[in-house]
């Protein structure tokens, strides 16, 4: 090191020590350093320059080894270029590659040399070695000399038409170099990108694209031929090839289809029929107003680009990420969550990067990233600027069901050792208590409580938000501005006592007393506070002379006097300004009289936003976001054009055998007499094929033998939803449901098809899976075909995990009129499968749950708390709600209560008892439940019912989990014909459940739910609920809570436990004199504490 240190300035003498080290690899550092130091007599490089030039080719191979070396290390090794560069010509294969290595680095600082042997590297472009010919290009592209553009140019031209696909790739690279160069060239170098761009080589994909943004991004027309062979190779391109290209697509998307977001813009299994169409009305309106169907090219782009969320390299899955969210539905949009969630385990640079983009994404959708809230969590480990951008997520994502969780993980973070971090928190908090008024008291509260730490800048912050949130409703509040007073002379941050000063100026009305005598105190210390106390000094000053003049007019004139003179010319100019404005004379008469409205004019609220709030401007990923200003060279995403331009553009000649397979693969299904087409033990052969080997064999082999697209997958996914268990299909709900929409839209439209066999309509990307996985109007080869059929199978797998029983039962009526055209004497494996879930299972398993749910009911009985039994009969008739009304489910009428009993499904449920009703003249057949939104919410199905005659009735029972929250259950109640979209939409305490404990455990739970914890409010109650009676009969009717017996005869207390997460719920009520009542509930659940608050005061104040 010392050594190092002694020689650094004499240019060189570490190059040599360098080459010392490497002459003697075998020697100690030291030794190695002292042999550099002593052979070399400080003449740079000899021994090098002596090797380049002997006769031995080892010798010069060691040589440029070891310069190599210098050039890895960062060592400057300009000087031996004349003696390297004359060993360009030599044969030896390896040394040329070194030579060539060296030249590229240092072509453009010794330009003169490099000219002198270009022959050389002309002579090298026609090298049968290809590494040979392309470290010639790359040479002769370094020599940046505007003489040799024209030998450039011929050499990218022939290099472009090179056998060699990496030459290719090369000539990719020099393009760019050229036109940094020489721009002239533009048009002729737009010629060999057009000729490089139908290139099949994934080898070139990439580079070529990059080559095509960086001369001539705009223009679109060169991509249109190439934009599915683009789509296809995505796959296989190399990872920073992929994210030029995903980048450069998103833009042409953005150019060449129509919006997936617009209103309306939903997929045709969500278009139901109304009541009193016809068939008739229906085929004209199917034919007139279409809805949005997605281009088979954009859904191409998407399928193709979903895998690589799975890539290793975190630039692939950022830009994937931001290709959904600028051009997917807004439903398949939460495919790319679970992806960036897990790069934020990668290196802190690459979450500063993800976490930015999440932070936007989370502004517009919140949806997408509560599952993964925890995610988010701050970690001790954290740096400053990740802890801030997670707070910042955090405050994105809190709403009514989950601000309780965020606020208690805030109360943490508050209590940090990073004094900034817990600054931003407490803004956090701040923000939170805006956007979500039920926890605007709580979280003023707990500000409140942290004007008593020990650390100033905590206080200052909290005084600072408390100031912005008063301002929001300051009639409240006059009791916290008065604590802030005495809080006052402890506070010295200046920013947190110009805070209060000024709170106390606006609001000095409502503090009569309080506010003279803290502008007595200020005047005391005005000199020596800092500036902007002093401004609001001045400031408090006026506005007390307006409103209190007898008490304060002496003092105002003194801080006035003492304003004059300051040293800040601010402070004097205020001064001499309020002197004008407050104290009438002769001069400012007319002034005068609009003082009042001019300092104590109401002002507006301040409002707390995100700093993400714009960023969406800017393209997710991009330099741009990242800095929030336009960078250099940032092209802008343009607006989705109103109507698509021509698709036919990208259609490309087909080789005459793939023309063989476009009538097939694009055919709709026909009927049944079709399948007699093949013999049966050939059907029967590709049936056990395709169940025994994967899902890509099984999609060759159909595809190969004839069968279209759609019909095997049709097999495939009925199959597929036969196999999975119906719990895994109601429960697990997590599971991407991105392709499940096409999935269903097919289903929906061959059923109808089926049905009525004279109904035909123009095949659309929607109608047959050729179009759907891409081939357009024009087929795609075999391989391809192949290729994306088995991806949608793969798909369908997923899906089959969440699908709902209605499209298990819709894919078991599918299969049956195939099962009865086979003849009688045979019977498939398949067939049993296809009729076993139909004709046995369904009947089984509802007999079996309502035996069971009798039995269970009868244990609840004995088993359950005394509080339980209490509660139970203590109310009159249950609550029922409407969840369909007949005329609006075409006959079928549904109500539903909550029964106040645990759920025999989990114990994280509610449950919920629905009665179904026929009100129509016809038997209405399997009503099942549907699809549910979130995709997420977890519900227990009831078994489906296979029939429910006229004017019958019949009563199911389902489990809910609502996660605590007081969001509406919302999912699709089905027929065999009809959908609707349904709601249950639970009271909160309805999500509660009773819990005994003594007189003293209560007591003791209530000490342990302080601060944030606790919700009261002073009731005044009706004088029939005056009694110990008729409160429990109002408390127990509103929330289902358990009575805890109480020695005192003014108290009375109620305690519960939320059925999702088990937290405790207290309801104390103290009786006061003349019918009034405080009522306080204690639970860490504060969004549901102030809920229940507002449901009891409405229940106790109503006779």
């Amino acid at each position: 090191m010392s050594t190092a240190a002694l020689y650094n300035d004499q240019g060189g003498a570490e190059a040599a020590i360098e080459a010392g080290q490497e002459s003697t690899p075998t020697t100690s550092g030291s030794s190695g350093a002292a042999f550099g130091l002593f052979s070399s007599d400080f003449k740079k490089n000899e021994d090098l320059k002596e090797m380049l030039e002997s006769n031995k080719e080892s010798l010069k191979l060691e040589a440029m080894k070891r310069v190599v070396g210098l050039i890895a290390k960062g060592k400057n090794a300009s000087e031996l270029f004349p003696a390297i560069v004359k060993n360009v010509a030599n044969k030896n294969i390896e040394l040329k590659k070194l030579v060539y290595v060296y030249l590229v680095r240092y072509a453009e600082e010794q330009q003169d040399l490099a000219l002198l042997s270009i022959s050389t590297f002309q002579r090298a472009l026609k090298d049968p070695n290809q590494f040979i010919r392309a470290s010639a290009l790359r040479v002769l592209s370094s020599i940046r000399v505007p003489i040799i553009v024209p030998i450039m140019m011929l050499a990218i031209k022939e290099a472009a038409a090179d056998m060699s696909p990496y030459v290719r790739k090369t000539s990719a690279h020099a393009i760019q170099k050229l036109y940094s160069l020489d721009p002239d060239q533009k048009e002729q170098l737009i010629e060999v990108i057009e000729k490089l761009l139908k290139d099949k080589s994934t080898l070139v994909a990439g580079s070529v694209v990059m080559a095509f943004e960086e001369v001539c991004p705009d223009r679109i027309d060169l991509i249109h031929k190439n934009y599915r062979k683009l789509c296809n190779l995505l796959v296989d391109v190399e990872e920073w090839g992929q994210v030029v290209i995903i980048s450069m697509l998103t833009r042409y998307a953005r150019t060449q289809f129509t919006s997936p977001w617009k209103e309306g813009a939903e997929f045709d299994e969500n278009n139901d029929k109304t009541f009193y169409d016809s068939d008739s009305e229906e085929k004209s309106g199917q034919m007139d107003d279409k809805p949005y169907v997605m281009d088979p090219d954009h859904r191409l782009l998407l399928r193709n680009t979903k895998p690589l969320l799975q890539s290793r390299n975190t630039a692939v899955v950022m830009s994937v990420a931001q290709l959904y969210w600028h051009l997917a539905p807004k439903h398949e949009v939460s495919i790319v969550t679970k992806s960036l969630v897990r790069l934020l385990r990668s290196h802190r640079e690459v979450q500063y990067i993800v976490l930015q983009n999440i932070a936007t994404m989370s502004i517009q959708r919140k949806g997408m990233f509560e599952p993964y809230m925890k995610s988010f969590y701050v970690r001790s480990t954290d740096a400053s600027h990740i802890k801030t951008l997670k707070l910042e997520i955090l405050t994105n994502l809190a709403n009514e069901a989950n601000i309780s969780t965020i606020l208690r993980e805030f109360q943490t973070y508050v209590k940090s050792q990073d004094k900034a971090f817990a600054a931003s928190t407490i803004q956090a908090i701040g923000r939170c208590a805006t956007n979500i008024t039920e926890v605007t008291d709580t979280c003023l509260n707990g500000l409140v409580l942290l004007l008593s730490n020990r650390d100033e800048t905590v206080v200052a912050e909290s005084v600072v938000v408390i100031k912005k949130l008063l301002q929001t409703q300051p009639t409240q509040h006059s009791e916290i501005i008065k604590h802030m007073a005495k809080l006052f002379d402890n506070i010295t941050v200046p920013m947190a006592r110009a805070s209060i000063l000024w709170l106390m100026g606006e609001y000095c009305e409502r503090v009569p007393k309080i506010a003279p005598d803290v502008l007595r105190k200020m005047a005391k210390t005005f000199t020596a506070e800092e500036d902007i106390v002093k401004l609001q000094i001045v400031n408090l000053a006026a506005k007390l002379y307006l409103t209190n003049s007898k008490q304060t007019k002496l003092l105002t004139q003194y801080i006035l006097n003492l304003g004059k003179y300051d040293q800040n010319y601010d402070i004097r100019d205020r001064t001499r300004f309020i002197r004008q404005l407050i104290v009438p004379n002769e001069k400012n008469g007319a002034l005068n009289k609009y003082a009042r409205r001019i300092l104590l004019a109401s002002k507006p609220a301040p409002v707390l936003e995100s700093a993400f709030k714009d960023r969406d401007r800017f393209q997710l990923g991009t330099l741009s976001h990242s800095l929030n200003i336009k960078a250099s060279g940032y092209q802008e995403l343009s607006d989705w054009p109103a109507v698509a331009p021509d698709q036919s553009v990208r259609n490309v000649e087909v080789i005459e055998p793939v023309k063989e397979w476009a009538p097939l693969v694009g055919k709709s299904k026909k009927s049944k007499s079709d399948d007699k087409f093949y013999s049966d033990d050939e059907d029967e052969k590709e049936k056990e094929g395709s169940d025994s080997s994967g899902s890509e064999d099984s999609s060759s082999s159909s595809s190969s033998s004839g069968k279209s697209g759609s019909d095997s997958e049709e097999e495939e996914s009925s199959e597929e939803s036969e196999k999975s268990s119906g719990d895994s299909g109601k429960s697990s709900g997590e599971s991407e449901k991105s392709s499940s929409g096409s999935d269903l839209d097919q289903k929906k439209k061959k059923k109808k098809t089926k049905k009525v066999p004279l109904k035909k309509s123009k095949p659309t990307a929607a109608d047959s899976d050729s179009d759907e996985n891409g081939n357009g109007p024009v087929a795609q080869a075999s391989s391809s075909s192949a290729e994306s059929s088995s991806d949608s199978e793969s798909d369908s797998e997923d899906d089959s995990d969440s699908d709902s029983p209605a499209t298990q039962k819709k894919s078991a009526v599918k299969s049956k009129p195939k099962v009865q055209v086979k003849p009688k004497n045979e019977v498939s494996l398949l067939d049993l499968d296809d009729f076993s879930p139909s004709n046995t299972n369904t009947p089984k398993s509802s007999v079996l749950s309502s035996s069971l749910m009798s039995d269970l009911e009868g244990l609840s009985l004995s088993n359950v708390s005394s509080a339980m039994q209490v509660t139970a009969p203590s109310f009159g008739p249950v609550k029922t709600y409407e969840l369909l009304h007949h005329m609006t489910g075409k006959g079928l009428s549904a109500k539903y209560h909550f029964p106040r009993q645990p759920c025999l499904y989990q114990p994280s449920m509610v449950a919920v008892q629905v009665i179904l009703t026929n009100s129509s003249d016809h038997s209405l057949e399997e009503i099942h439940i549907g699809d549910r939104s979130p995709a997420s919410l977890n519900i227990h199905c009831f078994n489906t019912i296979e029939r429910l005659e006229p004017e019958a009735s019949v009563t199911v029972s389902m489990g809910i989990d609502f996660s605590d929250s007081t969001q509406a259950a919302n999912f699709q109640l089905c027929t065999k014909e009809d959908q609707f979209s349904v709601s249950i939409q639970p009271a909160v305490g309805e999500l509660l459940m009773p819990s005994t404990m003594t007189e003293q455990d209560f007591c003791k739970e209530q000490g342990k739910l302080l601060g944030m914890n606790e919700t009261s409010a002073t009731v005044t109650m009706a004088t029939a609920n005056a009694s110990s009676q008729a409160i429990s009969k109002q408390v127990l009717s509103v929330a289902n809570v358990g009575e805890v017996s109480s020695s005192q005869n003014n108290f009375h207390r109620f305690a519960g436990r939320t059925v999702s997460s088990g937290a405790l719920v207290l309801v104390s009520l103290e009786l006061k004199e003349s019918s009034t009542c405080l009522l306080t509930i204690h639970t860490e659940k504060s969004v549901m504490a102030s809920m229940l608050l507002r449901d009891l005061k409405q229940a106790l104040a109503q006779a």
